[in-house]
């Protein structure tokens, strides 16, 4: 199954949250995974290439890739249907490059935060996403969200959002978020994120 995690917006937690998904999926779920990362700023890959270190053996694989090299990969990584494929998206929708990701993907995971710049970029994101892939599954993911956000205002999100996909949990704003390594989540950050990632993955990756 192939995976994006993206939004247009920047910021919003989708690199992090694609190594939080990846170690959920090999560690407490055993199953293969990989990650390719196509944001531009590549921190998955600087962040394994850190940890590979002072580890020893690596939990999963994470490609440095550009859009352009997808077709390619997924040529080569379609011959695995047991493993879970993670792409963490470059931020921007400029770039056709983007069309055969979209077109290859099962499942979309968005994260998001509750102002309005970045609802409409979310929208604006999962709209365009869905004209190109209209089977494609849109998880959207309420991420970092600080203790003073106001509920009128996610109520309000929230039932917009619910229109075009799926909501899940909420994950609160921690500073636990960056001591995460493609090796290791924090214990304390396991109540919070495993619930959200069973939400999601649970029904699609294991289904009985």
């Amino acid at each position: 199954m192939i995976t994006i995690i993206g939004n247009q917006k920047g910021g919003v937690g989708k690199s992090t949250l694609a190594v939080l998904a990846a170690n959920y999926i090999t560690i407490a779920r055993k199953t293969k995974a990989s990650i390719i990362d196509m944001d531009y700023q590549q921190s998955i890959s600087q962040k394994f290439d850190k940890a590979k270190i002072l580890e020893n053996e690596e939990p999963y694989e994470v490609i440095p890739a550009t859009l352009e090299s997808f077709p390619v990969l997924y040529n080569v990584l379609n011959k695995y249907p047991d493993q879970a494929i993670l792409v963490d998206l470059p931020g921007k929708l400029d770039d056709d490059g983007l069309l055969p990701v979209f077109e290859a993907a099962d499942l979309v995971i968005c994260p998001f935060a509750y102002d309005e710049f970045t609802y409409q970029s979310t929208v604006l994101f999962t709209v365009v996403l869905k004209r190109i892939n209209p089977r494609i599954e849109v998880v959207f993911v309420p991420n970092r969200i600080k203790t003073n956000a106001r509920f009128d205002i996610m109520g309000e999100v929230d039932a917009q959002l619910r229109r075009l996909g799926t909501i899940t949990a909420r994950i609160p704003d921690r500073v636990d978020f960056q001591r995460i390594t493609t090796f290791h989540t924090p214990v304390s950050l396991i109540p919070i994120i495993y619930p959200v990632f069973e939400e999601i993955f649970a029904e699609r990756l294991w289904k009985k």
